[in-house]
Order: C-alpha cells, then sequence, then structure tokens
C-alpha cells in the first residue's frame, strides 16, 4: 500500500466516519452537496444480502456488497460471517473451500465446543480459538433444558428474564477488556494487506459474529441502518432452523414451552440498542469505541478501507 493512498484513506475515512456518526439532527440542514449525497444514499435499494446456501450451517454470509458513505462498497470474496461449522457435510466443505478463506476465527467458548463439536474445514485450514464471553447463557441454557422442568425454565427464562439476558450479553461486548480485545484482534487481521479472505463465527452466528459485523460495516463507513440490516438478518436465515429446535424440544418432553427460548434465538434490535448506548456512554461516540475502547488508530482504520472498500 503507497504513503499517498494510505493517507488519502484515511483522510476520507475520518470524513466518512464524522458523517456516520453525526446525530440525525445533524441533516436537518446540511450543505447542498451533503444534503444531495445524503438523498442518494436514502434513495439506494437496500443491499442484497449474500447467503451462501449449505446444508450444515444457516447463517453463513458474505459481508461484502454494502455501500458506504463515500460512494465505495464493501468488496465480496474477502470477509465471511457463519454459525458453527461443526455439521458440515462434504459438500459444504467442497464450497466452503472455493472461498479461499485463509482464516477462521472461532468466537466460541470451550462450553460450546465440548457440546457442538470442533469446525469441520477444508484441509490446511485449523480455526483460531478467540473465545468471547456469553456471560454463561450456554450452561444456563443447557442445565435448564436438561433439568425438564417447566417451572424451572419459567423461572430461568420467562417475565423478561432471558430479554435482560441478552441485553447484559451486549453490554459486556463494550464493558469486558477481554471482549474487546477478541473483537479488536479480528479487525488487526482482517485490515492486514497480507492476510486472504477471512471468517469468523460463534454459534449461532448471530450475537458474537452480529456485533462484530456489525462493528466491521460501521468501522468501513457503512450507514448504520445498513449495518443494523445486516445485523437483523439472522432472524430471516435462522427463523425455520430454530422452529425446528423448539418443536423438537417440545416433543421429546424437554420443555412445555419452549418459546421461552424465542428471546435468545433472535436478534432484537433492543439488544444491539443495549452495546450501542453502552459505547456511547462509555466512550462518547462509534469512533471513540473504535479508537480508544478496542485500541485501533486511525492508520488501521484506513488500511481496512483501503482493503475492503472499492470505488
Amino acid at each position: 500500500m503507497s504513503r499517498a493512498r494510505l493517507r488519502l484513506a484515511t483522510a476520507v475515512l475520518a470524513s466518512a466516519l464524522a458523517i456516520g456518526t453525526l446525530p440525525a439532527a445533524a441533516y436537518a440542514a446540511p450543505a447542498a452537496g451533503a444534503s444531495a449525497r445524503h438523498h442518494r444514499y436514502q434513495q439506494q435499494a437496500a443491499e442484497t444480502i449474500r447467503q451462501i446456501p449449505l446444508q450444515g450451517a444457516v447463517n453463513f454470509r458474505d459481508l461484502g456488497g454494502y455501500r458506504t458513505y463515500t460512494g465505495g462498497q464493501v468488496r465480496q470474496g474477502l470477509v465471511y460471517r457463519s454459525d458453527a461449522l461443526s455439521k458440515l457435510t462434504a459438500a459444504d466443505i467442497t464450497t466452503v473451500s472455493g472461498l479461499g478463506l485463509t482464516k477462521v476465527v472461532d468466537f466460541r467458548i470451550p462450553m460450546e465446543l465440548q457440546y457442538d463439536g470442533a469446525d469441520r474445514l477444508p484441509a490446511g485450514l485449523t480455526p483460531t480459538s478467540r473465545p468471547v464471553s456469553d456471560l454463561g447463557l450456554y450452561g444456563t441454557l443447557v442445565g435448564a433444558i436438561a433439568s425438564g422442568d417447566p417451572v424451572k425454565q419459567e423461572q430461568m427464562l420467562g417475565g423478561g428474564r432471558a430479554e435482560a439476558y441478552m441485553r447484559d450479553i451486549y453490554r459486556t461486548f463494550v464493558t469486558s477488556p477481554e471482549n474487546r480485545a477478541q473483537f479488536a484482534t479480528t479487525l488487526r487481521e482482517i485490515a492486514d494487506g497480507t492476510q486472504g479472505p477471512v471468517l469468523y463465527h460463534c454459534t449461532s452466528g448471530k450475537d458474537r459474529t452480529g456485533w462484530m459485523s456489525y462493528l466491521l460495516l460501521r468501522a468501513l463507513a457503512v450507514p448504520e441502518d445498513a449495518a443494523g440490516r445486516d445485523y437483523l438478518a439472522s432472524n430471516t436465515f435462522r427463523a425455520t432452523y430454530d422452529a425446528q429446535v423448539r418443536a423438537g424440544l417440545k416433543q421429546s418432553g424437554r420443555m412445555q414451552n419452549p418459546d421461552l427460548l424465542i428471546p435468545l434465538q433472535e436478534v432484537r434490535q433492543d439488544y444491539l440498542d443495549a452495546a450501542t448506548a453502552q459505547l456511547e456512554a462509555d466512550y462518547g461516540s462509534f469512533y471513540g469505541y473504535l479508537t480508544d475502547g478496542l485500541g485501533l488508530d486511525l492508520r488501521t482504520l484506513a488500511k481496512l478501507q483501503v482493503k475492503l472498500v472499492v470505488g
């Protein structure tokens, strides 16, 4: 990467991040050029979310294709997000092999690996374990289901407790130094110009993976609403599978009311809002979270732009 290109990317990124983090009221009376540019972004059709159909994973996607405030587009074929890869079929592995991945990052904790199994990957690929805390959610869930006790399950998950648990988890994406370090390391690796295509995932590919994807898209100056659509799309891709899980639990007699799991299976705007409100409280802005919270300097953020944004 030439110094001139990096300097240009740095300047463009600083401008884009400033636009992207302004409050909505700041758009009330913009300059004519800014008004036209903003109108153009508003008029763009919603980008197609690029799912890669697999038999053993339902939430595997290419993160490319989104438009940015700079007028560019996130490159396809460089960053992928997914749910767990432990159930990939031979055909799936062939499909994944065709993506040319050079790194797979696994955000799951050891207990998830114990129950769900290690990733099944193409030959030559070894996952990098980079656990992000779920505040004990997985263990709580396993215990609740294993008990088969509807009263205990209601006490653990009912009455808004499951939703509150999820909001707490999202806040720790911001407050936990260990979690911040895992996300920051992954972003630095993605920014590395010598690093080929990267995939990161957790169990369902929706919370830790969803936050990581939201961070990356926002860091690339993708508008907040588009980054939010990518986050919420997990509900669409996971709906059928999650409903089958609930039906199976009811049929087996392990849960009388498997709908208690819905708040844990879904992503919701208020979960994302819990994290973004926390980062604003702790760091003042999204940019403050990137730089002060994650320790990313402007050069690293510019390298992300140069590598991942075209046009």
